[in-house]
């Protein structure tokens, strides 16, 4: 069985088991800290970064999206469109979440490795002004949840968790629309909530 080498608070790892879940394949996870730069990371991907996906025959997989593409092609295209036109909504909608907690992640980083004194406020001020304008663009214009959803649509209820995660309080506000886009998700595919960033 493949092995996922990942952490319960990342939303590309939640993206990536979301995507196993939805396609019926079975992964291991395997938790890791990636600040303790174990092992048996270190040798899967030597950026030393997670999501990793490790394959029977010892190949690894790194990159969320490198691996949400290869559960595509190993789930006989469950999570991606075979339409151009759709394939491609999927595929800019996985971008722009993933760029939402790109800046999140930078972030979050700012404040954690420097000492207050040295967190540099006009950083933090220019991820968040590129997170806001991203959420107000995809509350105005919420993705449908289809039967068959994409990893378009995983990548940003993984997103969202996040941003609930380290932003409570903070993202919501004056976007309902899209608060609710996350409850009805997690209506609808139950089986999935165990994978939102936690």
């Amino acid at each position: 069985m493949p092995k996922l080498l990942y952490a319960s608070s990342s939303p590309y790892s939640s993206k990536v088991r979301m995507a196993a879940l939805h396609a019926g394949i079975a992964v291991e996870l395997v938790p890791v800290k990636t600040e303790d730069k174990p092992a048996e990371l270190m040798s899967a991907n030597p950026l030393g970064k997670i999501p990793v996906l490790v394959l029977d025959d010892g190949r690894s997989i790194h990159d969320s999206r490198a691996i949400t593409q290869h559960l595509n092609r190993a789930s006989k295209s469950l999570l991606l469109p075979r339409n151009a036109d759709k394939r491609l909504e999927a595929e800019v909608l996985e971008a722009l979440a993933d760029g939402i907690c790109d800046c999140a992640l930078s972030m979050v980083y700012e404040r954690r490795t420097r000492p207050e004194e040295m967190v540099y406020q006009p950083w933090l001020d220019r991820q968040w002004t590129k997170i806001t304008a991203a959420l107000d663009f995809l509350n105005a214009n919420p993705p449908k949840l289809p039967k068959k959803i994409t990893f378009g649509q995983l990548a940003l209820r993984a997103c969202l968790g996040y941003l609930s995660l380290r932003f409570a309080g903070k993202w919501e506000k004056g976007r309902g629309r899209l608060t609710r886009w996350a409850a009805r998700f997690d209506e609808k595919f139950p089986g999935l909530k165990v994978a939102v960033p936690a």
